[in-house]
């Protein structure tokens, strides 16, 4: 690969783009005002916010285990008593009477302690003795390096400082240096509401606690403890009001830890054996094995969209709002997609959660959960095809460690074997239906995430895993689906329900009053689909379990098909019934063309109704909302599957010029109050951005399938198509020039390129390269 890698370079100098991929550094000419603008770093436990001051900076930290509360049954006991009753009442069309006793006989408990909470592992503070003005200043995040730094003049007296958050040694580390001796004067302070802070030694604090929720203090979570160490050459330490005193230093290196008890595990030997192993590494050799681990999984894909401006990164988001153009902007919000998916999620570490790990505060929006109905599903698009198949693994985690309980959620809410979960979990797991709002009930969620682990395979092609690991999980999703189905008394036809389409409404034609559930929504169906499809074939491929294999069979063919509307769309529910919002923030019903791909080119009737039904939503505000950008980032992967690489470029600008703080970070639900970031939206657009120049979900490898009019020349390399193939894409004046395909497995190849396609077999390890014609070289 490493001959492609210099072939690409050489193309890209003679386009005249940068062979780097661009200046990828987000960078400022002043400190953020505020927590929403400071820069993100993350080893995919440890998190940190950096905010850049100048006499005061604070560094916001997350431990990815920081939860309140602890496991609780939820589940309705005897609630599946009352679901033939629930099905006869929406079979006979009187769905409002069905829908209220759906709820108050088969809803989960929402108990008295409320929900657990993902909250802040505190603060990290230092406060300088400058006594001058600032000049010169800068403050930048490198991608490249996943470093922060900060720099400027005080009277003469150059001062720098990096921040990185350590994968290797589990530790967020902070160089201060100058190039004046004795410089450097600051006390080091940790801080977290209700925290016992301790003095373990000269030059070291520790912070102790256990998480609790403002408004339910008895609802107590986890134990933790963050230590920090501080190193200082020449100078002195000395004991402060609230933490360690730095005076007179020539530099100094700031080493902190943090654990909780979630897994079983002591905090304070966790840390003492982490701060010990960092301690004992110089501040070089820290920063050297942080830095090659993130390129390991960094550097595997390189964008080139042209040279950025010399501009920071607020003032090219001011131009660009304006109206300039800048396609290095793209290039870096998508490696920034990447870097954040690097940063939030590794083996081992917890799923994403819904505002990405990093929170600022006890009572975030929505607890900071796990809202596996879109957001967390999103949180992962990007990860096989652009080349983080590891950081994959906290979501397949998290689906595993669903079914214990989910085993009691399906055997008591609806009398099924396997397993199943609802619209929402937290980190003890609860798989039950609660909420006060009928949207709630949806035990669709492992099907969704099921395909996660199809995709995985279909990228990689690991068999022993897919033995292992992903089939295991599919096949008792399956088991729950197979007994959830019953026949429709008046089709034949084998259907979900009682279910929900997330999170949408419609209106009961003979009340005329809103209605959240029905039988057999079009997502429930899309999405059995898919997982009866993807297990069958898992099956053959294994030669496993063929007798449950013709049982998927049968049921499959007996699955009802997706419906058109009289008006061309295609319908949401299993009837025509009219939307109590036809601009909707969630697109459920189009599961099947993204994530999916059960409508594609190749099932042109359901692909025009797929697009109509999207541009009417659209119409309607769907993806203008201040409040729901998720929907944005998915209605611009939706038009990258149709092929529509204007509009889905129209939502990128959107995304960017409207919904994004300076740091990239987009706008979460309470982001116009400063209270949060929505970190789907940035995943979301990043896998949309790379399949408008790459998609291969039906079977066919497709160059430059979306690509807009406003990025015509560039190159990419190290994207991955299925069927386990690394491609690379160099074009011009929006016209492919050289394309290479390495193959990963030697299994056969079908390229295509606008109306041409070529097939041709592969062997293991092999490069094919091919012109603008798609002539082989």
């Amino acid at each position: 690969m490493a001959n492609l890698r210099i072939a690409f370079a050489i193309l890209t100098s003679a386009l005249g783009l940068s062979a780097s991929g661009g200046d990828l550094k987000l960078w400022y000419d002043a400190p953020a005002e505020e927590w929403t603008g400071g820069l993100p770093l993350g080893n995919g436990r440890l998190m940190a916010v950096v905010q850049g001051g100048i006499a005061k900076e604070t560094i916001q930290l997350n431990d990815d285990t920081m939860w309140t509360g602890q496991p609780v049954q939820r589940d309705k006991p005897g609630a599946y008593k009352h679901l033939g009753e629930v099905r006869r009442l929406f079979f006979e069309g009187r769905n409002v009477e069905g829908e209220k006793l759906m709820q108050e006989r088969m809803q989960g408990l929402v108990l008295s302690m409320g929900m657990s909470t993902y909250q802040t592992s505190g603060d990290l503070k230092l406060n300088f003795r400058h006594d001058g003005k600032a000049t010169g200043y800068r403050r930048e995040l490198d991608l490249r390096t996943a470093i922060a730094s900060v720099s400027y003049n005080v009277d003469g007296t150059n001062f720098t400082r990096e921040v990185f958050v350590s994968p290797v040694d589990q530790a967020l580390v902070v160089r201060l240096s100058s190039d004046k001796a004795g410089a450097l004067s600051f006390d080091a302070e940790l801080a977290r509401p209700r925290g016992d802070i301790k003095r373990l030694a000269p030059d070291q604090l520790s912070i102790t606690g256990v998480a609790k929720p403002k408004t339910n203090p008895g609802w107590i979570g986890v134990d933790y403890e963050t230590r920090l160490q501080v190193s200082a050459e020449n100078g002195t330490l000395n004991e402060s009001k609230n933490g360690i005193r730095v005076e007179g230093a020539d530099a100094v290196t700031l080493r902190l830890v943090t654990s909780t008890n979630y897994r079983g595990e002591d905090p304070a030997a966790v840390c003492e054996k982490q701060l010990s192993a960092a301690v004992a590494k110089s501040y070089t050799e820290l920063r050297n094995d942080h830095v090659s681990e993130h390129q390991r999984l960094f550097n595997r894909v390189d964008l080139n969209l042209g040279a950025p401006p010399g501009l920071p990164t607020d003032k090219r988001l001011e131009a660009f709002r304006g109206g300039a153009k800048d396609p290095s902007l793209v290039s870096l919000y998508f490696q920034f997609g990447r870097y954040l998916l690097i940063s939030a999620s590794r083996p081992d570490s917890m799923c994403i959660n819904l505002w990405g790990k990093w929170v600022n505060g006890l009572e975030p929006a929505y607890d900071a959960d796990y809202h596996i109905n879109i957001n967390i599903q999103m949180n992962y698009w990007l990860a096989e095809m652009c080349n983080l198949s590891e950081c994959h693994e906290p979501f397949f985690d998290l689906l595993d460690n669903l079914r214990p309980r989910g085993r009691i959620t399906a055997k008591e809410m609806y009398n099924c074997g396997g397993f199943t979960a609802n619209y929402a979990t937290d980190a003890w797991l609860f798989t039950s239906s609660i909420g006060n709002a009928p949207y709630g009930i949806w035990p669709m969620a492992p099907a969704w995430m099921c395909n996660h682990l199809w995709e995985h395979y279909l990228f990689g092609g690991d068999k022993e895993y897919l033995r292992n690991r992903s089939y295991p999980i599919m096949k008792e999703a399956c088991e729950f689906m197979a007994d959830y189905l019953v026949e429709h008394p008046k089709t034949g036809y084998m259907v979900s329900g009682p279910s929900t389409s997330p999170e949408n409404r419609y209106k009961d034609p003979k009340t005329g009053k809103s209605v959240s559930i029905s039988m057999a929504p079009a997502m429930d169906t899309q999405l059995i689909t898919d997982l009866f499809d993807n297990t069958i074939v898992a099956s053959k491929l294994l030669g496993k379990d063929r007798f449950f294999r013709k049982k998927l069979v049968k049921l499959r063919a007996r699955l009802m098909p997706m419906q058109i509307g009289e008006d061309g769309r295609l319908l949401e529910w299993a009837e025509p019934y009219e939307e109590g919002n036809k601009g909707h923030r969630h697109i459920s019903h189009l599961w099947a063309v993204c994530p999916g791909n059960q409508i594609t080119e190749n099932t042109p009737e359901l692909f025009e109704a797929a697009r109509k039904s999207l541009e009417v939503r659209v119409e309607h505000g769907a993806a203008d909302s201040p409040e729901y950008q998720g929907i944005a980032a998915w209605v611009m992967c939706a038009y990258t599957r149709l092929l529509d690489g204007e509009k889905s470029y129209g939502l990128l600008k959107h995304i960017l010029s409207n919904s994004s703080w300076d740091n990239l970070f987009a706008v979460g639900e309470r982001g116009r109050t400063r209270e949060m970031f929505e970190t789907d939206v940035n995943f979301g657009a990043t896998s949309a951005i790379a399949e408008m120049m790459l998609q291969s979900h039906d079977g066919t490898i497709n160059l430059l399938p979306a690509l807009p009019l406003a990025l015509p020349d560039g190159s990419v390399s190290g994207l991955v198509a299925r069927g386990g193939f690394e491609v690379s894409i160099d074009w011009k004046n929006g016209k492919l020039k050289r394309a290479v395909i390495i193959s990963l497995r030697g299994n056969h190849c079908r390229l295509k390129l606008g109306n041409q396609q070529i097939d041709f077999e592969t062997e293991a390890g092999q490069e094919y390269v091919f012109s603008e014609t798609l002539e082989q070289n």
